[in-house]
């Protein structure tokens, strides 16, 4: 049985990418049935969702929700599972990629700007023998049509790809996969955020070494500070302030990310 852990609200999954691989190849079994969701939880996602009732219900109700957080990872192996690995959308491509080989495994792209897919088909292909990427999309930057969105879904389901990689950003790809993910069969479905523009080579990714210990907000914060500065100075204070009251009892949440106040004046009346 998978531990769990709940952060604002949120039950994440404490999984290893060993433990991940059985999961995946039980959903993708059956090609013909409904296809099978995946969430990567960090601490942007936990406060927006903590504000958003319908983004709590999506992250609670996917068949997957990783830790794409280094303090979050921290956290688990310390307290929950040692042998947990961090979700972090660009790892688990190239996870997953480095396996396509041997397992049989084959992607869709699906996001970025208009020759993202084709640059990280090539990057994928230049790194890793038996990558099969059978299909690529590159949304208009509008909402899609009623006509466009079941042409995508029928060219997917027509494809039969096991993986769908979205990299539409974040909560929109979640809220995507939500609305899609009965609409298209035999398949997983990954959120992928920032990979389309890492791979692609639009945005520079944070060296490893960053990475590896929690810092990589700051070094994508220098990158783009205006677009996100809110993302990594208000969010990031929200989160401890919350995180600091669930910690310490003051607030809870239910199985379903229900927040409950208990108060400190409740608390000492039971004193």
């Amino acid at each position: 049985m998978t531990v769990t852990m709940n952060m604002l609200g949120i039950n994440i999954h404490c999984l290893s990418y060993k433990e991940m691989y059985p999961i995946y190849d039980l959903w993708l079994a059956d090609k013909n049935g409904d296809s099978h969701s995946l969430a990567v939880i960090n601490v942007h996602i936990c406060v927006s969702a903590l504000f958003d009732r319908k983004l709590r219900d999506i992250y609670n109700t996917v068949d997957l929700a990783g830790i794409d957080s280094m303090p979050f990872l921290m956290w688990a192996r310390l307290f929950y599972k040692k042998e947990t690995d961090r979700f972090y959308a660009p790892d688990l491509m190239l996870e997953i990629a480095n396996a396509a080989k041997d397992k049989g495994y084959t992607f869709f792209l699906f996001g970025g700007y208009p020759d993202a897919p084709d640059k990280i088909e090539k990057y994928l292909m230049e790194r890793f023998d038996g990558v099969k990427v059978v299909g690529k999309y590159s949304p208009p930057f509008r909402m899609m049509t009623q006509e466009e969105d079941d042409a995508l879904c029928k060219m997917i389901n027509d494809l039969r790809p096991d993986f769908l990689w979205i990299g539409l950003g974040s909560p929109k790809q979640d809220v995507w996969i939500r609305e899609h993910r009965q609409k298209i069969k035999g398949c997983i479905l990954m959120p992928s955020g920032a990979t389309f523009d890492f791979f692609s080579q639009k945005i520079k990714q944070a060296p490893k070494w960053i990475r590896n210990i929690g810092m990589e907000w700051l070094f994508r914060l220098t990158q783009d500070f205006k677009r996100l500065w809110i993302r990594y100075t208000v969010f990031n204070v929200v989160f401890l302030v919350v995180f600091f009251l669930q910690l310490i009892k003051v607030i809870s949440f239910d199985s379903a990310g229900s927040l409950r106040i208990l108060g400190w004046r409740s608390r000492i009346g039971n004193t």
